[in-house]
């Protein structure tokens, strides 16, 4: 029994195998593209095949600088790469470095180099691109008057605004004569006075999409003083035209989006401003109105007449503090009399006469408090509450 390997010497072995083999570090493989993938990471896994066989390729996203186009089911494409074996599955693939177009090789080459020169010289810069009008009223449309191109934008156009006026300059749009034609379209179209213009076509070939790669026709879209929106193709397809334009659209259809106003959208929010404007001076008269108010009642309270009434009643206000003032000193000067008076009665004399005492004197008028101040033979008088009694000293007793 002869040796035994392991799968995986027996993959590195394979793999050594295609390593030495230098036809296959560089080879270009042409084939159709099938269960093309494009992963999240980046990386384009597909299958090559023919009809006699397959080979699975994957495209790192590295190497995908160089791809200006997608690649689709059934396109047919030579790719150039490196043949190795993945070692864990022992299979082995096609790594690829870049993808043409079969046939389209020299057309390609051609639109590198031309896409190159106008970037250099500036046509693709962001500066110079126009924006599109907010509202426009006139389209203009440079494309064949036939075919599901001009259908579907006069369709999508009217749809959405059913008052824009739509241009058409029916160019030829594919052909050695096509370029000449657009550049023409654009010129008339831009004499119209319209507020956009769209220029494109319908999908197809590289080939047939050739006369939106034209220098003339780039030319005259970067010179036309009217925005222009370019619609050629499909999504995957990128022209010339479509890096010039100020607007680049999907498809047909996406452009006649871009270039009309959705009027029903926009009654929506004229209603929506309608309303957020009639509340607003609905806030405001009310705000205004409760001022006018509040100056009614200020201007009230400084009239004259309620000037007068509020002093009147301050003087009211007065007159009844003073009054009550005035009785209160009264009523306390009564009390305060009636106290002195009630002092006063405790001394009076005629009060002491009525309760029985008299009041002697000399001849002379000097008060008889002491016996020492008369002797018997003096005349004296006596004074009582109804009268004066005269009498003479007879006699004085000490008691």
């Amino acid at each position: 029994m002869g040796s035994i390997y392991t799968v995986a010497q027996v993959n590195s072995y394979i793999k050594n195998m295609f390593t030495q083999d230098y036809l296959l570090h560089s080879l270009s493989v042409r084939g159709e593209v099938s269960n093309c993938k494009y992963h999240p990471s980046g990386h384009i896994y597909f299958t090559l095949k023919d009809k006699l066989g397959v080979m699975s390729c994957i495209m790192f996203s590295g190497n995908r600088r160089g791809l200006s186009f997608s690649l689709t089911e059934g396109m047919q494409v030579i790719v150039t790469g490196r043949v190795d074996v993945y070692e864990r599955d022992g299979r082995y693939q096609l790594y690829a470095n870049t993808i043409k177009r079969d046939g389209m090789g020299e057309l390609y080459e051609q639109y590198i180099r031309l896409k190159e020169e106008l970037e250099e010289q500036g046509l693709f810069a962001p500066e110079y691109k126009k924006p599109l009008p907010a509202m426009p009223r006139k389209v203009g449309v440079v494309t064949a008057s036939t075919g599901a191109a001009i259908r579907d934008i006069i369709s999508v156009a009217k749809g959405r605004d059913p008052y824009v006026e739509i241009y058409l300059y029916p160019a030829i749009v594919q052909g050695d004569a096509a370029p000449e034609s657009i550049c023409k379209g654009i010129k008339l179209i831009e004499k119209q006075n319209v507020d956009v213009i769209i220029v494109g076509r319908g999908g197809g070939s590289l080939e047939d999409l050739w006369a939106f790669n034209d220098r003339d026709v780039a030319q005259a879209i970067f010179d036309c003083s009217i925005p222009i929106i370019s619609a050629v193709g499909h999504e995957t397809d990128t022209t010339i035209s479509d890096l010039v334009a100020d607007v680049r659209a999907e498809t047909p259809t996406a452009a006649a989006a871009l270039a009309t106003i959705d009027r029903r959208e926009l009654d929506r929010t004229l209603k929506e401003y309608e309303a957020r404007l009639l509340r607003g001076i609905t806030r405001q008269l009310d705000r205004c109105r409760e001022d006018i108010r509040n100056r009614q009642t200020i201007l009230a309270a400084k009239s004259s007449k309620n000037r007068i009434l509020s002093y009147r009643h301050r003087a009211m206000l007065i007159e009844e503090r003073l009054r009550d003032d005035i009785n209160k000193a009264i009523d306390d000067r009564k009390n305060r009399l009636a106290l002195i008076s009630s002092g006063l009665n405790g001394v009076s004399p005629v009060l002491k006469l009525s309760q029985g005492y008299s009041y002697t004197e000399t001849a002379d008028g000097k008060c008889v408090n002491s016996i020492k101040r008369v002797v018997n033979g003096d005349d004296i008088r006596i004074h009582v509450v109804d009268g004066v009694i005269d009498a003479k000293v007879t006699g004085c007793d000490n008691g």
